[in-house]
């Protein structure tokens, strides 16, 4: 296909023709014009490089992240004799390129190659479905010698790549962690020594140290107080249910309730996991769909991320009594047990609540739910419509059910939690360290 510069050139022709009525020899001057135009085009289509000169490849994670920005690189290699331009052209699956303010974008790069160089350029996906899906070819484009020509290549490399829940945010948890800046994702993770019931190590007494954990025989033996500090227990029990009914379904932003629930939910059992506590997991709706049993290690962490890549939601109500009291049978051994789920109010809500009741004793329920942005800006609209006051009417009417609900639960010895979908992780597991820190669990 022609180049900008060819058909500058040919444009030429069309002043010199027309000045052929006042002098005729520019007539046979434009035809040696246009001949030798023609002639650099053959050439140029003569010189310029084969496809097989080229060498593409795409390189990305394999799982990629779930809401995350995914880094993919594609790399060229020139093989051919001549150094050229190259215009470079991705298609990932449609959606995963889209601007803050929801634009599409595209994957176009242009840059020069030498002889015998790669090249690398990257760009972001995000991912905001769980699933199989496929990278499609890869376009390139490339300028003869002479720069009048470019051909068009697409290379077939096909890529299939599954999207899971967010691991890149497991990398970022381990990398924080290791560089003491947890508080940079709103995380406090730090030891609270003396709240624990167990041993951790001995210290000079201080001021505002508890007189119950001082150690008299330590103290006797160096003539000086000195106390006991603790940590939280390890090997105790945490299980995480979560609610897949129609519900869930519902978008919050760009991603809906489930998947930020599943998000959470893997970040929360990494955690969970490095505290030496034994995670399980149970999902539910009219039934439960999935059953896995409380154990710790690396494996029971593969083991519920290869669950959470499969869960769909159902198009159905939840059965909070069928799937608390599944749980419960299953489950004897005291646990934290977290409750990710929807407030929707009427029936199901009233089985929550019992359901609630029927897991103490001995277990300790964490109820978490997303609040509602929309829900909250609504309600404090300011009105300029008889239409725009009834919806902050009902829109606080929600609220107010939403609050009357978790506060039975919590007159019932429940905890709970109604955060926004942004601090759905943090919240979680700060709670989760907060319970083990007063040694209630």
């Amino acid at each position: 296909m022609p180049t900008r510069r060819l058909l500058f050139l040919a444009l030429i022709v069309a002043p010199l023709l027309g000045l052929a009525e006042a002098a005729p020899v520019m007539s046979t001057l434009a035809m040696l014009y246009a001949c030798l135009v023609c002639g650099a085009v053959l050439l140029d289509v003569l010189l310029i490089d084969r496809y097989t000169a080229f060498e593409l490849i795409r390189k990305h994670d394999q799982r990629l992240s779930l809401g995350a920005d995914n880094i993919v690189v594609l790399q060229v290699t020139h093989r051919g004799k001549r150094a050229t331009v190259i215009e470079l052209r991705d298609e990932p699956p449609d959606a995963w390129l889209t601007k803050p303010d929801g634009a599409a974008m595209l994957a176009v790069f242009l840059f020069p190659l030498s002889v015998r160089a790669t090249h690398e350029e990257s760009y972001t996906v995000r991912p905001l479905r769980r699933g199989d899906y496929f990278f499609r070819c890869i376009s390139l484009r490339w300028v003869g010698p002479l720069g009048l020509m470019r051909r068009q290549h697409s290379y077939d490399v096909t890529q299939l790549v599954q999207v899971y829940p967010n691991v890149l945010e497991v990398r970022k948890y381990d990398l924080l962690l290791r560089r003491n800046r947890l508080q940079d994702i709103g995380l406090r993770i730090q030891r609270r020594y003396g709240e624990g019931r167990e041993f951790e190590r001995l210290r000079e007494y201080q001021p505002d140290d508890d007189f119950r954990h001082i150690s008299w025989k330590a103290t006797a033996r160096r003539h000086k107080p000195i106390t006991m500090e603790f940590e939280s227990e390890r090997s105790q029990t945490i299980f995480i249910a979560f609610d897949v009914g129609r519900m869930m379904n519902a978008s919050v932003g760009e991603m809906t309730r489930l998947d930020y629930v599943i998000n959470s939910v893997l970040l929360f059992s990494y955690v969970v996991l490095g505290k030496g506590d034994k995670v399980g997991m149970m999902t539910f709706a009219d039934k439960v769909t999935h059953f896995i049993e409380p154990k710790s290690g690396r494996a029971q962490f593969y083991r519920m991320l290869d669950l959470l890549y499969r869960v769909e939601t159902q198009p159905v109500e939840p059965d909070y009594k069928h799937a608390l009291s599944y749980l419960r049978l299953k489950q004897r051994r005291r646990a934290l047990v977290v409750v990710f789920t929807d407030l929707t109010g009427g029936v199901s809500m009233q089985q929550l609540t019992a359901g609630v009741v029927g897991l103490r004793p001995p277990h300790l329920p964490l109820i978490v739910t997303i609040s509602d942005p929309f829900l909250k800006e609504m309600a404090t609209a300011t009105t300029l419509t008889e239409a725009q006051v009834y919806e902050r009417a009902v829109a606080q009417r929600v609220i107010d059910d939403r609050r009357a609900v978790l506060q039975r639960m919590e007159l019932q010895g429940a905890i709970t939690l109604d955060v926004p979908a942004s601090q759905l992780s943090a919240s979680v597991i700060n709670k989760y360290l907060e319970i083990k820190g007063q040694g209630i669990l």
